[in-house]
């Protein structure tokens, strides 16, 4: 065999093998822990560090459930099309 033929039969080779391997499906099944939540626990917003962003102005501390929301109203304010002035 001449190298271009035993070139042309080794990516061939390798292209079946790939082919194959890639019918192969292992099962996806969560198995769960009746009444267990096993993810991470959620807390209120408004218990969380405010982010620091440079396309937002809004100000409130930690903890401040007002102040968040007061934040959040404003910042609604700034996405409704009607309201911009042009």
């Amino acid at each position: 065999m001449t190298n271009a033929r035993k070139l042309i039969f080794a990516g061939s080779a390798l292209a079946v093998a790939l082919s194959l391997g890639a019918c192969g499906e292992r099962e996806q099944v969560v198995v769960y822990k009746q009444g267990k939540y096993q993810g991470k626990p959620d807390s209120q917003p408004w218990d969380n560090d405010p982010s620091q962003s440079l396309y937002t102005t809004s100000k409130w501390s930690k903890g401040d459930k007002v102040g968040w929301e007061t934040a959040v109203k404003t910042r609604n304010l700034t996405q409704n099309e009607y309201t911009r002035a042009e």
